[in-house]
């Protein structure tokens, strides 16, 4: 598939989407920085934006990525959507603009939603159980707990204590434990480079634009979109959770 690219950041997993990208005469990527800012007027040439901006820089850039009024993957981190989520879902929809939002665009997250899920269930099996998430990453990452400790949490729906590490440049580790008097339970996650997020991130521009025309117009999560090839389900995000790393 063919694929014009609008790369809005090109910092350290921005950087990995070009090396992706490199030398693959189906995609062609122009980076939007500080040198280039993302302009509307720009941004509505490329077919899809993929966006690793911080989360100020981010938000500051919506509006022009809104205008562009082309379909935005994007994975960053530490903001609030304008409005709120549900908010701004609708208001994607009322624009025909179809988002995705992932704040950890690995595929094997998906894999660990299912993991938690079950996990979360020990309830109707034991009458003394506790939980608890830690998190590890490199020491320029500042939002913590990270995004997709969060998310774990938000995906467990139990009292979970989380922990946090930051620590040389691990990319990212999250491992969520059970406890019983008599056995733990452990599923753990590691990312062995910052290659998952963009192989991800490419992976979903490529699964938007090929079923833009069946997805309703709204803020997905990449979790939706990964498990409706696993599940056959799909649906905008408005307010369900979402990846973070």
């Amino acid at each position: 598939m063919q694929m014009n690219i609008a790369l809005v950041g090109a910092g350290r997993t921005g950087g990995e989407v070009l090396k992706l990208a490199h030398g693959k005469k189906e995609i062609q990527v122009t980076v939007y920085d500080i040198d280039n800012p993302p302009e509307a007027s720009k941004l509505a040439g490329h077919d899809i934006a993929i966006c690793f901006l911080p989360g100020d820089p981010f938000v500051a850039a919506i509006p022009e990525l809104l205008a562009a009024k082309i379909p935005v993957v994007t994975g960053s981190t530490g903001f609030a959507w304008p409005g709120g989520r549900q908010a701004f879902s609708e208001k994607l929809g009322e624009q025909g603009l179809i988002w995705v939002h992932a704040n950890n665009f690995s595929l094997g997250m998906n894999i660990m939603h299912e993991l938690i899920r079950i996990l979360s269930m020990a309830d109707s099996l034991y009458d003394e159980w506790s939980y608890a998430i830690h998190e590890v990453h490199h020491t320029r990452k500042k939002d913590a707990p990270s995004g997709t400790a969060l998310a774990w949490k938000e995906w467990l729906a139990k009292p979970v204590e989380v922990t946090s590490e930051r620590t040389g440049d691990v990319v990212g580790e999250h491992s969520l434990t059970l406890s019983t008097p008599f056995e733990e339970i452990t599923v753990e996650h590691s990312a062995r480079n910052r290659s998952i997020f963009a192989s991800g991130a490419l992976w979903t521009a490529r699964q938007v634009l090929a079923d833009r025309h069946e997805m309703a117009p709204g803020l997905y999560d990449i979790q939706q979109i990964a498990l409706d090839k696993l599940w056959k389900r799909t649906g905008p995000a408005a307010g369900q959770s979402n990846f973070s790393s």
